[in-house]
């Protein structure tokens, strides 16, 4: 795109750091590079949009050169609509539903209370499992 060479850099990164000062410049830098990788996102989607837009326009042209002739007449078909038909898309079919499955769930009563509780009847295993911080004695007495 641009053929800037080393020394055309050094010399404009001088000037930006003289004009701009050692404070503003990694700012402004951010910022500049933010809006070249802005504009190279840009650029690639709208070359992207102009590279799809001419595939579609070969497919097109692919399909009326390869559509079926009318047998009466020898004349292509169109695809443009008649006065009965609309060229609308056909609407999504709604009324599917699916089969009943033979998934069933586990029982409800598949693990026992006590585990759920607030308080078990038997601690947890473990050395420095305590129910409570053990109380300090107050030695005022």
């Amino acid at each position: 795109m641009f053929d800037f060479g080393f020394s055309e850099i050094v010399l404009t990164s001088a000037i930006a750091l003289i004009v701009l000062g050692p404070e503003k410049l990694p700012k402004v830098a951010r910022q500049v590079g933010n809006w070249m990788g802005r504009a190279r996102s840009m650029a690639r989607q709208l070359t992207e949009q102009l590279e799809r837009e001419v595939i579609a326009e070969d497919l097109l042209k692919a399909q009326a050169k390869t559509s079926p002739t009318n047998g009466t007449n020898g004349t292509m078909q169109t695809s443009t609509p008649s006065a009965g038909m609309s060229s609308a898309p056909v609407p999504f079919d709604t009324s599917y539903t699916p089969p009943p499955s033979s998934y069933t769930p586990p029982p409800s009563s598949a693990a026992p209370e006590q585990a759920y509780s607030a308080h078990p009847s038997s601690p947890p295993h473990g050395a420095d499992w305590h129910p409570a911080p053990p109380e300090k004695k107050s030695s005022d007495g």
